[in-house]
């Protein structure tokens, strides 16, 4: 990352942080007590940055004439990060508004999204079968397990990177990329674990595998798309999955994880992003 200016306390980052975007120029914002510190992920993006910036402090308007009209349709300034990534933040909800009726209606919520029907019978617990259930029409049930989660915690992780990665893609390459990305992980993930026997899980963590694998690859191929990820990141988030799949994180109290749906969905978001950042490198 490369510095590039320094920035007031009271000073509203929001139009510039959201033209950034809308001009695919990598970067990253960070505050202290000072104030806002701007950085530069790809230094060939350096003209492009500084001319967007000349026209900030005139005062002139900053977003594609394709997005003009549709920013100034906004009646207020907390609706902007949905303008940028509608689908993105249409899935965050989602997996809120699940969270909220697992907490009303208990199992009820599980057994209507797991993988196959669950249901109790004579004491003991029944599962369907993927084919049967399939054939009769549930075809969401390949899908909706990743919008279950299990605890605050597992919502607020896998929400946190959800918008991290999801807001990189969905500003950059659309809302339809974005979406290809969403569906293949899920399918990919959801299968992965179901093959492994496992019928109880859920979470959107296989889906944010799979944003990570392809944002680090758009930005390590393609380092003119706008892309960016700390190495860092990238580094604890492998590691985290790596340390899941032990006997050791059992023994400390993170037993029951869905290892397979996260490598199902890190195998899709590596395989898009190979492909899609060769198109962009060689374009």
């Amino acid at each position: 990352m490369y510095k590039v200016l320094r920035l007031p306390r009271d000073t509203d980052t929001r139009p510039l942080r959201e033209a950034l975007w809308a001009h695919r120029i990598g970067h990253r914002f960070t505050e202290d007590e000072e104030g806002y510190t701007l950085w530069l992920a790809n230094p060939e993006q350096q003209q492009d940055l500084l001319r967007l910036l000349e026209r900030w402090k005139r005062g002139e308007p900053l977003l594609p004439k394709g997005q003009q009209t549709r920013r100034r349709i906004q009646s207020s300034s907390w609706t902007m990060p949905f303008s940028v990534a509608p689908l993105t933040s249409a899935v965050l909800v989602l997996c809120l508004i699940v969270f909220g009726l697992m907490a009303l209606l208990g199992d009820l919520v599980i057994a209507m999204l797991a993988i196959v029907p669950i249901g109790v019978v004579n004491g003991s617990l029944s599962t369907g079968d993927l084919a049967t259930t399939l054939a009769s029409g549930q075809v969401w049930r390949l899908f909706s397990p990743a919008l279950l989660h299990f605890g605050w915690m597992h919502l607020i992780f896998n929400m946190m990177w959800l918008w991290y990665f999801g807001r990189q893609v969905e500003a950059l390459q659309g809302s339809g990329r974005m979406c290809l990305l969403v569906v293949a992980s899920m399918l990919s993930g959801n299968l992965a674990q179901y093959a492994t026997g496992t019928v109880l899980f859920g979470g959107m963590s296989g889906v944010d595998f799979a944003l990570l694998a392809y944002v680090w690859l758009m930005s390590r191929r393609a380092p003119n798309s706008g892309f960016f990820v700390p190495q860092m990141l990238v580094v604890f988030m492998l590691a985290w999955m790596v340390f899941t799949m032990t006997d050791f994180a059992a023994v400390v109290g993170f037993g029951n994880v869905a290892n397979e749906a996260h490598l199902g969905g890190l195998v899709v978001g590596l395989a898009l992003g190979w492909y899609y950042s060769g198109r962009a490198s060689r374009s």
